[in-house]
Formats: C-alpha cells, sequence, structure tokens
C-alpha cells in the first residue's frame, strides 16, 4: 500500500465525482471541479501511455488509463469555466493528475 503524505490530494477511487469538488493544486496550477464530469472518454490504456513508467513508479502497479472529459472549473480569480481536462486512473488506486487541457468557452 502506498503511503500519502497529509497534504497531498489523491481523489477517491470509484464513480463519485463529487470528491473531486475541491482544490486541486497539480503542477502550478489551481482550479476547482464544479460539478460533475461529462463526455469522458478513454485516450490510451496500458503501453500506449507515455507516462507510464513514472505512474507505476509513483502510484503503483495498476491498469493504467488515461482519460478526457469536461467539466466547469472554477479559477482562482472566481470566474467558472468549460474546460477539457485530462487525468490518469487506475483500478485499485483511483484517479490522479487532473489537468486543465483548454478552455471551451
Amino acid at each position: 500500500m502506498l503511503e500519502t503524505r497529509p497534504d497531498e490530494f489523491r481523489p477517491a477511487a470509484g464513480p463519485d465525482l463529487q470528491s473531486w469538488g475541491r482544490s486541486l493544486k497539480l503542477s502550478s496550477m489551481d482550479f476547482e471541479v464544479v460539478g460533475e464530469i461529462t463526455d469522458i472518454e478513454t485516450i490510451a490504456v496500458g503501453q500506449a501511455i507515455r507516462e507510464l513508467p513514472r505512474l507505476r513508479k509513483q502510484y503503483g502497479q495498476g491498469r493504467w488509463r488515461k482519460l478526457k472529459g469536461v467539466v466547469s472549473i472554477k479559477l482562482p480569480s472566481g470566474r467558472v469555466r468549460r474546460a477539457e481536462v485530462h487525468w490518469y486512473e487506475a483500478h485499485g488506486i483511483g484517479r490522479e493528475e487532473i489537468k486543465r487541457k483548454r478552455y471551451l468557452d
């Protein structure tokens, strides 16, 4: 079992997207997911993921998938915008590293 630092955000595994409603501090971006992620699509699975060795080293073995979807995000300024987001997830590990890729409005 991997240990998690108390200040590290790790979304819960499973379909409960409301757990993503907290501020995410990933790389240099801060934002809050507002509502549910829709239009979810799988981008890559297993060896097709370029970051697979790093994901396995950092979070552990699992059937890793890279996904994308559309969601409303709240920016530090308070503005709410629709955006496409990408993230990785694996069964038994959960969702990791959500990133905003582009604004849709």
